[in-house]
């Protein structure tokens, strides 16, 4: 008879063997470590490989909004395509594709709504609490959802200066000392409250006040672009004649205050005056205000100027038109003409 023992200890040599065995095909851990760390950093070259591709040719960022391409298919976030526009404007020649130098125009270039979409479903790092998300969605993650995202005291009507992370408003809001203060410690912070709405009240007090002269009267201008007879032809926009209170007139417009420059300066932006072009018997005191109007888009914040035309001063001082920024400067620049209503009120003496 075969010894129990013997055959015993032959079946956990056997077993010992298949183990041995099994664990050769097993990857160390080290390895498949290893290997998960090389498909990650695959997968993120492939992310950044297509965010370089994909990317805006002038400011190599990856765009918000729309993505032009000119005819070669080299591509241009919206706000560096008006940027190459306003700048050939400003220099007098025509504008060029940064890659490739073919021209440029709002005719000739075209959306890539491809391109946008895949942009769009690009991760991208919030900037408050450092995760990934579509681009689509970033923006109103930042805005409304992140835990992380600065806010401000809800008790900063009054006084309060705290900003900080939104998870912690709730916790600095139970122990604010801002509720508890007397009326005359927050009298200061009120006041700027105040100093806000009456200038905001002015503004509509005047309108309504306005509205209720008896000569009024608007119209529906196009400004063109120009040059002058200078040595270095210096852009300015005009309109055409127009009438108003049976006296014809005419708006300019320049860049930067006529700055000698322009394109040297990342700030832009634009001024006007009204011209008086016939003669007048008797002074014509006007109030007159910019608009945006039913043929522009033109993004202006309404403010009304005065000034007193004779025979003698038959042109306005150069006053600001208050456009939001930059941006909407150099969107206005790239264009052909610029539509706006003009209204004018005439004050009777």
């Amino acid at each position: 008879m075969a010894d129990p023992e013997a055959a015993s200890s032959s079946g956990e040599q056997t077993d010992i063997q298949e183990n041995e065995k099994a664990e050769e095909f097993i990857e160390p851990e080290k390895k498949r470590q290893k290997f998960c760390k090389i498909t990650d950093v695959k997968s993120d070259k492939l992310e950044q490989r297509l965010g370089g591709i994909l990317c805006c040719a002038v400011c190599l960022d990856l765009p918000r909004a729309a993505v032009y391409q000119c005819t070669n298919g080299h591509l241009m976030c919206a706000g560096c395509f008006t940027h190459v526009l306003a700048d050939a404007r400003l220099r007098d020649e025509i504008a060029t594709c940064p890659n490739c130098r073919i021209e440029i125009s709002k005719t000739s270039a075209s959306r890539n709504l491809a391109v946008e979409k895949a942009v769009n479903e690009l991760p991208s790092e919030c900037q408050f609490c450092g995760k990934d998300f579509p681009r689509i969605t970033l923006e109103r993650h930042e805005e409304m959802l992140c835990d992380e995202r600065i806010t401000n005291c809800k008790y900063s009507r009054i006084g309060c200066p705290w900003r900080g992370p939104f998870h912690e408003a709730t916790e600095h809001e139970y122990v604010c000392v801002h509720p508890h203060r007397s009326g005359a410690d927050v009298m200061e912070a009120l006041q700027v409250i105040d100093l806000k709405c009456e200038e905001e009240k002015r503004l509509y007090n005047c309108i309504f006040d306005l509205l209720s002269y008896e000569k009024i009267t608007f119209n529906d201008l196009q400004i063109k672009p120009y040059r002058t007879d200078e040595f270095v032809h210096k852009l300015f926009y005009e309109t055409s004649r127009f009438t108003a209170f049976n006296n014809q007139w005419v708006m300019k417009a320049r860049i930067n205050d006529s700055q000698r420059d322009p394109t040297q300066s990342s700030e832009r932006n634009m001024t006007y005056q009204l011209i008086l072009k016939t003669k007048t018997t008797y002074p014509l005191a006007l109030h007159y205000l910019i608009l945006r109007g039913p043929f522009g888009d033109m993004k202006v914040n309404a403010k009304i100027h005065k000034f007193e035309f004779t025979d003698q001063e038959n042109e306005s001082p150069y006053v600001h038109l208050p456009l939001l920024d930059t941006d909407e400067c150099n969107r206005l620049l790239a264009a052909k003409v610029i539509n706006f209503r003009l209204i004018m009120f005439l004050s009777s003496k």
